[in-house]
C-alpha cells in the first residue's frame, strides 16, 4: 500500500494527473447550443442512447429533428405503444426467472491509487479553519483579492459612488466568515444584520465589518482577471470562446483539492446537481424533474460512504459531444479519471446516465457500475418471451445476461429497471414492504429483490447526502452577477467537505466529531477571527445602592443599616457594608481597598 503524501504533494500529485488528461483530448468543441439540450433536461432524453424513432421500421421522421417539449413527450409515449418485437435490437431471446442461477462477472480487483480515506495525517491537529483552507487556500484567496480589487477599480473609473479600499487576505477570509453567518443566520436582508439598538439587533457582522464594506465586496467580488475578460468576451460565438472564463481560478483550484485530500472509498455515485438561479444566460438549465428546476447543472462525482464531493463539472449549454457517446456517456467519463482514482471502483447512476454502452466501456478500464436503465435505451434486451406483465405480482423479477452486463427488471409498486456489471441477478435478498389487504388493514410482507436493485438502493443515497449536508447552511442569496452564484456554490462545496474530512479525521482516531452545527460556528468565528463565547453584557440594573434609606441623623450615617457582604461571609469573614447591588439585591463591600461588588459580578 503506498504511503500517504502530505498536502503539497497531493495537490501537485492530482495537478499532473489533470494536466495528462487534458493533453490527451486535444478536440475543441463549438460554442453553439443545439435543440437536443431541450431532450437532455426538459424530457431527460440523450438522442445518441435513446431510441427516438417513432415509426416501426426504425427511420426518424423530419419531423422529430427538431425536438421540442411536445414532440419529445408525443414520442415517448408512441414507443411505448409500439409492439416489444418492433423495438428488439439484438437476437430475440428469453427473460429468466428468479429460479434461474445467474452467475455474475468477474470479481475487479480494487487497486486505487492511494489509501483509501483522508490524505492528512490523524496526528496532527486540524481545526475547521485548517481544513477549510484545504480547499480556499491563501494562495487563491491571494487571487481572489487581487481580481476584486482590480474589478474594484474599473467600476470606481466608471464613476460608481462608493468608497474603496483594496482588500486583503484577511479582510476577505472575515468577508466569507460574514457569508457563512447569514447561511446559520436567516435574515431578510442584508441590512438587518446591522440593524442596531433593537431586540433583533446582531451583535456578530457589526464587529467584523461595517454594513457599507461587506456590500461592496459583494458587489466586486470576481473570481477571473477584468482585464481580460473582454478578450474572452469578444470570441462569443466562436468554438474559442470560454463560458466558464470567470469561473476557472476559482472553480480549478476547488476540483483539484476535493481530489487531493482525499482518495475515495470503492463506491461512488454519478448524479446531477442544480444551482438555483434565473440568470439569463446560455448556460441556464431547466428540469422538470428536479426539485430545484431552473438553475445551473454540474454534474457531480460523490462518495458514496459519506457524500463527499470528488469532483464536478459546470454544464456550459454546449453541444459538448466529444467521443460521440452522448452527454450522458460523456459526462460519466469525463468524472472518472483513471490516473486519479486507480481501476476496481464500483459507480452507479440514475437512468439518464445509464446505457449500454457506458457499462461496457467502463467494465474494460476495470470500473463496475450499476444504474437504472430506460427501455427505449439503444442496446436494451427487450424480448417478450416469458417477459413480465402489469399484472405481475410484487416481488416478480426477470433477468437476462449479455456478457458481463445483468439486465434485470422487478415488480414493486410498479417495475423497475436496473442493469449492472457488478452484480448476479439474485443472492436471495429480501425487502419488507407495507401491504394493504382486501380488509382494510396494513401488513408488512416480504418479498425477493434482484441484488442489483438491493446494492443501487444502498449506494445511490450518497448524491442524496451530498446535496442534503450542503443544503443544511447553504450560502445561497440573490446576486446581481451570475458567476456569483457559483462563487457561493463553491463555498458550500469547500465547508462541506471540509465537515466531512474533519469527521472522518476524528473517527481515525475514536475521538467525538463536532456536529455539523458546531463546526460551522466554529469555522464562522475562526474566519471572523473572534471567539464563540460572547461576553456577558453589562446592564444598568447592576449598580451599587444604599442598603437601606439614608438616616437623616448625620451621627448615624457611618453605623447605620450595615449588612454583612456576602461575598466576605462565603470566604469566612464578617465584614459589614451599607451598599448593595440593585439588581441582585445582595450586600457587596464596595472599597478601595476591597470590591466584592466587582468581584461577585465577574463570577455570573
Amino acid at each position: 500500500m503506498a504511503r500517504r503524501m502530505n498536502g503539497q504533494e497531493a495537490l501537485q500529485a492530482v495537478r499532473k494527473w489533470m494536466e495528462e488528461s487534458e493533453n490527451e483530448d486535444s478536440s475543441a468543441p463549438e460554442d453553439c447550443d443545439t435543440d437536443e439540450e431541450l431532450c437532455h433536461f426538459q424530457d431527460r432524453l440523450d438522442p445518441a442512447v435513446d431510441d427516438l424513432s417513432e415509426d416501426e421500421d426504425g427511420s426518424v421522421p423530419a419531423a422529430s429533428v427538431k425536438v421540442d417539449h411536445v414532440t419529445a413527450s408525443s414520442a415517448f409515449a408512441k414507443r411505448r405503444r409500439t409492439s416489444p418485437a418492433s423495438q428488439s435490437t439484438r437476437p430475440s431471446s428469453s427473460w429468466n426467472s428468479e429460479e434461474d442461477t445467474d452467475v455474475g462477472p468477474p470479481a475487479l480487483m480494487f487497486k486505487p491509487t492511494r489509501p483509501p480515506g483522508v490524505q492528512l495525517s490523524p496526528e496532527d491537529r486540524h481545526t475547521p479553519l485548517d481544513l477549510f483552507k484545504m480547499f480556499f487556500s491563501t494562495d487563491a484567496v491571494k487571487t481572489l483579492c487581487r481580481n476584486t480589487n482590480r474589478r474594484a477599480a474599473m467600476h470606481v473609473a466608471e464613476g460608481k459612488k462608493y468608497k474603496w479600499t483594496d482588500v486583503c487576505v484577511e479582510e476577505f477570509y472575515k468577508y466569507i466568515g460574514l457569508v457563512f453567518y447569514m447561511a446559520m443566520v436567516k435574515l431578510d436582508h442584508i441590512t438587518d444584520y446591522w440593524r442596531q439598538n433593537t431586540f433583533f439587533s446582531q451583535i456578530l457582522p457589526p464587529k467584523v465589518m461595517s454594513r457599507d464594506r461587506y456590500r461592496t465586496i459583494s458587489w466586486n467580488v470576481h473570481m477571473s482577471d477584468p482585464d481580460a475578460d473582454p478578450a474572452n468576451d469578444q470570441k462569443l460565438g466562436t468554438p474559442q470562446h470560454d463560458r466558464l472564463f470567470r469561473l476557472k481560478p476559482l472553480m480549478t483550484t476547488i476540483q483539484d483539492a476535493c481530489k487531493a485530500f482525499y482518495q475515495p472509498r470503492r463506491s461512488l455515485a454519478v448524479d446531477e446537481r442544480m444551482v438555483a438561479t434565473k440568470a439569463k444566460t446560455r448556460m441556464t438549465q431547466y428540469m422538470k424533474a428536479k426539485p430545484t428546476k431552473c438553475g445551473f447543472k454540474l454534474f457531480v462525482l460523490v462518495d458514496c460512504s459519506n457524500g463527499y464531493t470528488v469532483d464536478f463539472s459546470v454544464f456550459t449549454g454546449k453541444d459538448d459531444f466529444r467521443s460521440g457517446q452522448g452527454l450522458s456517456y460523456d459526462s460519466v467519463m469525463s468524472l472518472l479519471n483513471r490516473r486519479y482514482l486507480g481501476c476496481g471502483y464500483h459507480v452507479y447512476m440514475n437512468n439518464f446516465h445509464t446505457s449500454v454502452k457506458l457499462l461496457t466501456d467502463l467494465f474494460s478500464q476495470s470500473v463496475g457500475a450499476c444504474g437504472t436503465y430506460r427501455d427505449n435505451r439503444k442496446g436494451c434486451p427487450r424480448p417478450p418471451s416469458n417477459a413480465m406483465s402489469e399484472e405481475s405480482a410484487r416481488g416478480t423479477f426477470r433477468w437476462i445476461r449479455d456478457g458481463p452486463t445483468v439486465f434485470v427488471k422487478w415488480t414493486d409498486a410498479r417495475e423497475v429497471s436496473v442493469c449492472s456489471t457488478i452484480h448476479s441477478a439474485y443472492k436471495g435478498d429480501e425487502v419488507q414492504r407495507r401491504v394493504k389487504s382486501r380488509g382494510g388493514t396494513w401488513t408488512t410482507k416480504t418479498f425477493p429483490c434482484p441484488s442489483p436493485v438491493v446494492e443501487y438502493n444502498s449506494h445511490m443515497g450518497g448524491v442524496d447526502l451530498s446535496d442534503k449536508l450542503i443544503q443544511y447552511y447553504s450560502a445561497q442569496h440573490k446576486n446581481m452577477k451570475w458567476y456569483r452564484k457559483l462563487f457561493l456554490h463553491f463555498l458550500d462545496i469547500a465547508a462541506t467537505n471540509a465537515y466531512i474530512l474533519h469527521k472522518e479525521l476524528s473517527a481515525s482516531v475514536r475521538q467525538k466529531p463536532m456536529s455539523h452545527k458546531d463546526f460551522m460556528e466554529e469555522l464562522i468565528v475562526q474566519l471572523c477571527g473572534c471567539t464563540r463565547k460572547y461576553p456577558r453584557q453589562r446592564h444598568s440594573e447592576h449598580v451599587p445602592v444604599p442598603v437601606n434609606p439614608v438616616n437623616p441623623d448625620v451621627g448615624k450615617v457611618a453605623s447605620y443599616g450595615r449588612r454583612t457582604c456576602i461575598l466576605c461571609r462565603e470566604d469566612g469573614k464578617r465584614q459589614n457594608t451599607p451598599w448593595k447591588c440593585q439588581a441582585c439585591d445582595v450586600p457587596l463591600c464596595l472599597q478601595l481597598t476591597r470590591n466584592c461588588f466587582q468581584e461577585w459580578h465577574k463570577k455570573l
